[in-house]
């Protein structure tokens, strides 16, 4: 595999977030080349998003303890590789977390392939509505598959979509290169940085050392779902921010993927028009306000990034999407599978004629910490230079970065597995007892754990502690 080196590694991710270059010099790495085996430079990916997070964190770290230096980062390939497949290590109660329903999946279609998700409830009868097949009982994998046999795999990309479900055609990185929504996203930097305002510098109060915590007394909304966004968070309440996630009541939620994500969280179910007086209380006092929702989807209450700023001068606004913000498909649901059977990762990833898949949900893992640094960095820079602040990441931004960086090989490479060693650790909580892995993003002085497990859905109160 030819890398290269300037946009597949930490320096390069840290200029996206506007770092120092000095401080580069702070950051160690421990590479594992055996593992997040891939054609494309996953290992280097998922390394260069955590380093970047954690100097991120340590910069911020320092400010608020008063100097002193940045403290040192150490990236150690195992514990990211073993972090982006959390997941597949969580126990809940000593079982296995649940893994991607029957529906979700690959299927040969007339003229090639098409991959589909159906994990949530309302996305499975939805795809199962535009191939004109019942929701009850939910058919046998022989069905569906002699319906999308007999149709194109574009016709079934936009007939799926049409219906509210999910489902995205096979294509290479050329075909999707000529796609007028990687037309959109190529001018785009990896990582989106703007100043909404001329508010004033931010304050930022002391805190101690032990540990250090760079967002500690920070109140983070968090208005996300399914992994990236909720990865992004996690983050920030490992460094001690009071990140409250709230949810509406009607859209379901998969428990496992809730608990992975929901360390060092709160959980809240609120109906943001029922319960306007409430959210808006919420925002009133929130420091950070993250959505990763669809562009778009959320505006009407309030909550487009300059919307946000004149109600509350100095907030930092972070936004995820799959597709991004701009862009034919901006307002398309997205998950990371689909977004790398779109962009061509799959193709790459193939093997024998059959489409492949990245060794972790590296587009979400990757783009969740992109996006922690991201707010991190807008905090510091706040205390020198003032101003509302908009941060924006898309999983298939994240993606060109990663084909980018590498061009394939002929010889697929077999899976590696990540020994977790020093990785996982173990507690108890609302859920049951817990087998999880420990939060990567570390530095000298910096937490090594969460405060709090996760606990159950929605049932913490929609107010900040």
């Amino acid at each position: 595999m030819l890398h290269t080196a300037s946009m597949i590694d930490t320096a390069y991710v840290w200029s996206a977030l506007g770092g120092d270059p000095a401080l580069l010099s702070r950051v160690t790495a421990v590479e594992r080349p055996g593992v997040l085996r891939a054609r494309l430079p996953v290992r280097e990916a998922a390394g260069a998003c955590v380093g970047a997070c954690a100097l991120a964190a340590a910069e911020l770290g320092a400010r608020r303890a008063g100097g002193g230096g940045v403290p040192e980062v150490r990236v150690d390939d195992g514990a990211v590789a073993t972090a982006f497949v959390s997941e597949r290590h969580l126990l809940v109660g000593g079982r296995a977390a649940e893994s991607f329903a029957p529906l979700s999946r690959f299927w040969r279609t007339a003229d090639g392939w098409v991959r589909t998700h159906a994990n949530y409830p309302h996305h499975r009868d939805r795809l199962l509505a535009a191939l004109g097949l019942p929701r009850d009982p939910e058919p046998g994998p022989g069905e569906p598959a002699a319906v999308l046999a007999e149709r194109s795999a574009r016709e079934v990309e936009e007939t799926v979509y049409a219906a509210g479900g999910l489902a995205v055609a096979l294509r290479t990185p050329g075909e999707w290169a000529a796609h007028e929504q990687a037309a959109a996203l190529r001018s785009r930097p990896l990582v989106e940085r703007e100043r909404l305002d001329a508010s004033p510098a931010r304050v930022l109060t002391r805190v101690g050392r032990d540990p250090l915590l760079p967002a500690a007394g920070l109140r983070v909304l968090d208005l996300t779902r399914v992994v990236a966004g909720p990865v992004a968070t996690r983050t920030l309440a490992l460094l001690g921010a009071d990140v409250l996630r709230v949810d509406a009541p009607w859209l379901p939620e998969l428990p496992d993927q809730h608990a992975d994500t929901g360390f060092g969280k709160r959980s809240a179910r609120l109906d943001l028009e029922a319960d306007r007086d409430t959210f808006e209380e919420l925002l009133a006092t929130a420091d950070v306000v993250v959505t990763g929702y669809r562009p778009g989807a959320l505006d009407r209450f309030g909550l487009t990034p300059r919307a946000l700023a004149r109600r509350r001068p100095g907030v930092v606004v972070a936004q995820l999407s799959a597709w991004g913000a701009y862009g034919p498909w901006a307002g398309r649901r997205g998950f990371d599978s689909l977004v790398q059977v779109a962009t061509g990762i799959a193709a790459v990833e193939g093997t024998e004629g059959r489409p492949g898949a990245l060794p972790a949900q590296a587009l979400d893992h990757g783009s969740g910490y992109l996006l922690a640094a991201g707010v991190l960095r807008a905090l510091t820079d706040q205390a020198d230079e003032g101003g509302s602040r908009l941060v924006r990441v898309a999983l298939a931004r994240t993606a060109a970065w990663l084909l980018e960086g590498g061009t394939e090989r002929a010889d697929a490479p077999e899976a590696g597995e990540v020994p977790p060693g020093p990785w996982l650790a173990g507690t108890d909580s609302p859920l049951g007892g817990l087998r999880y892995v420990l939060p990567p993003v570390t530095f000298a002085g910096g937490p090594r754990d969460w405060a709090r497990p996760p606990g159950r859905w929605g049932a913490d109160p929609a107010r900040w502690v």
